[in-house]
């Protein structure tokens, strides 16, 4: 029963946030993603191919990007205001959907491409299980996500050299609310933390293989463009991961 409910409250956060959200991600060099993201399309998604789904697509740019590089994607998301926002933004396929329940066949996709949703799905099990089964066998997810580290503790500043503390448990999960303030803007992400082991004992048994993961370090334009980034060249702000669905003999 408490699961169930802090699981209500992070979903209705994200929608509360869309606004704030928007603008967020829309603003130019102001969130971690023009920086991070252009490495994670070139190294880690996959070329185009049958049908791709951008899972957690929020406002679109995900999807937007995909497009460009001529995958042919639909966006599923569970705020109403970010996905009208979405289809707002131009051509695509959007639509309203639980990451747990996916409204598609088995084997209806190529790829899956979800860039930092896993942190934020309400079930994890349920979500990681449904991109198997819309995955077709040797189907591939491409995933970004907030380090486990990186959500665990945190840097005492954001000198270059500040130490990082991780306070009570890595082990521990455990469902947070942090809100950062920026050029005028505001953003309070609601998000889940969970120990690396808790993700890879999903994909196991969901049927999922690593066949690519990537700590990158800060690119150097977000160093030149805020100094304090080089604090996540000592310790890894995200992870970058290829999986395969397996091929049951």
């Amino acid at each position: 029963m408490r699961a169930a409910i802090v699981h209500a409250v992070k979903r209705a956060d994200w929608e509360n946030e869309a606004a704030h959200w928007i603008a967020w991600a829309r603003e130019p060099r102001h969130d971690s993603y023009h920086d991070y993201g252009p490495p994670f399309f070139d190294g880690v998604v996959p070329a185009p191919g049958r049908r791709t789904l951008d899972l957690g697509c929020g406002e679109g740019r995900v999807t937007r990007e995909l497009q460009r590089r001529g995958h042919s994607v639909i966006g599923i998301d569970t705020s109403p205001t970010l996905v009208r926002a979405a289809k707002d933004a131009g051509p695509g396929s959007f639509v309203l959907a639980d990451a747990a329940r996916l409204p598609f066949p088995d084997a209806a996709f190529d790829l899956v491409v979800a860039y930092n949703v896993l942190m934020d799905l309400d079930d994890l099990d349920a979500g990681v299980g449904e991109v198997t089964r819309v995955l077709e066998p040797g189907g591939r997810s491409a995933l970004c996500m907030l380090h486990p580290i990186a959500e665990a503790g945190r840097f005492a500043s954001r000198e270059p050299d500040a130490p990082f503390t991780i306070e009570g448990n890595y082990f521990e999960e455990r469902s947070y609310r942090e809100t950062f303030t920026r050029d005028g803007l505001t953003m309070t992400f609601s998000s889940t933390s969970r120990p690396l082991e808790r993700y890879m004992r999903a994909f196991e048994h969901a049927g999922l293989v690593i066949e690519m993961l990537r700590e990158p370090l800060a690119p150097q334009a977000a160093i030149e463009h805020d100094a304090g980034e080089a604090r996540w060249r000592r310790l890894p702000n995200f992870l970058f991961l290829r999986l395969v669905k397996r091929v049951e003999a």
